[in-house]
């Protein structure tokens, strides 16, 4: 399904960008993925034996992709390649000459001892522009750490500020750690990209997940400014912890989703007034201890229970309905299921259905940043060395012969 008004065909963003993509797991390869979904061609190099780890993380099948996998390599093409042969190495060189991008993402030290440190990299291609993510920065206590994005969380601000007051730092659902990571350097990628148009030059761009994480806190750390000690855990609360009512509250039929998350600016009282008008309760404007949001956030508890009286009589996609045609900001709690299934995010190709050599028929989340003048069709992840004949033959020049004698030495 494509995208409204929008044609297959045609340039997309970065058509003719050539990426060397040394990613695994889930930071690294959410940088080339995007690439990939901007319309780069994108090439996956990979071990022979296995591939890359995520291939088989979390696999449900025994020798078929896993799910994890096909999320965060779609639009990409495999190569195999023996980085522990000289012939490999030297394969490897001969795509660096020709890439625009190469990306890493290993535990530290690991790509300088295969040979393809940045100082390497750019001796081979001087215009290219070379991504690398780690745990923890240059300089770092912690530069030699390994890092996974709940490490990341943690040891970057995340967990701090997430949870109850009372209780324990919880992680969040989502991979900030990583994913997020991974787009904080893909800009500095693109960004660098566009320098090079300039400079004629390639660059080095590197984030440190702890660091990334630190950006994602930002608001956190006008409350320590503010409050001048560390923000604390706000549960459903804003961090800056200073407007009432900012709560999820419970909708029927009383599954673990049935909530709708309410909110009110703490600008002025117009959206705490529409609310009141909302669920009936009008009477309130009158209340000197409601007057301001400052003076209501003393008394959150009571609040809450006027509204939960009011949610609890209707279904989330019906109190957010009304709410929100009313002007007061809400948001029903979405589970997977319900927003993967929505029709509109399927029509946006926010979901999108792509066939799997292995396991079929397979809706994946796509890309959520739309060009006007740029559409790149999702695909599926690539099998393990699916496109072998394909780069191999196109940038290097290799025939069916020369890549089977590869193969049976197993350069590849």
């Amino acid at each position: 399904m494509s995208s409204p008004g929008r044609e297959e065909a045609g340039r997309t963003a970065l058509a003719g960008i050539k990426v060397v993509d040394l990613t695994q797991f889930e930071a690294g390869t959410s940088i080339t993925e995007t690439l990939a979904w901007l319309g780069a061609d994108v090439i996956k190099i990979e071990n022979p034996v296995g591939g890359e780890q995520g291939r088989g993380a979390s696999t449900d099948i025994k020798g078929v992709d896993s799910y994890y996998f096909m999320l965060l390599n779609a639009n990409k093409r495999s190569v195999t390649l023996n980085l522990k042969d000289a012939r490999g190495k030297d394969m490897l060189r001969k795509l660096i000459a020709k890439a625009d991008i190469f990306a890493e993402n290993f535990a530290p030290g690991v790509i300088e001892k295969l040979g393809f440190s940045y100082e390497e990299v750019s001796r081979i291609n001087p215009r290219i522009i070379y991504a690398t993510v780690k745990g923890f920065g240059k300089g770092s206590p912690y530069e030699k750490h390994l890092a996974f994005d709940m490490i990341a969380q943690a040891a970057g601000g995340v967990m701090s500020i997430t949870g109850e007051g009372d209780g324990k730092p919880i992680k969040p659902g989502v991979t900030l750690g990583d994913t997020g990571t991974g787009l904080h350097a893909c800009i500095g990628v693109l960004a660098a990209l566009y320098q090079r148009t300039a400079t004629g030059r390639g660059q080095k761009v590197e984030v440190a997940m702890q660091d990334a994480m630190v950006n994602y806190c930002r608001i956190a750390y006008a409350s320590q400014l503010l409050h001048k000690k560390p923000c604390p855990r706000m549960g459903n609360q804003v961090v800056l912890g200073t407007n009432a009512p900012s709560d999820v509250f419970k909708c029927k039929p009383g599954g673990p989703n049935d909530y709708v998350y309410i909110y009110t600016s703490r600008a002025n009282n117009i959206q705490w007034e529409r609310l009141l008008k909302v669920i009936g309760r009008e009477d309130l404007k009158s209340d000197e201890r409601f007057a301001t949001p400052q003076l209501r956030v003393k008394i959150v508890d009571e609040i809450n229970g006027y509204i939960q009286a009011w949610t609890k009589d209707y279904t989330k996609h019906e109190a957010m309905q009304i709410l929100g045609e009313q002007g007061v900001p809400c948001g029903a709690v979405l589970d997977t299921d319900e927003l993967m299934n929505e029709p509109s995010m399927r029509e946006r190709e926010i979901f999108v259905e792509v066939d799997h050599p292995a396991r079929g028929k397979v809706v994946i989340p796509g890309w959520p940043v739309k060009l006007s003048d740029s559409y790149v069709p999702v695909k599926s992840s690539p099998i393990l060395g699916a496109d072998n004949a394909d780069v191999y033959g196109e940038w290097l020049g290799l025939s069916k012969g020369d890549l089977d004698a590869l193969k049976k030495e197993q350069v590849i």
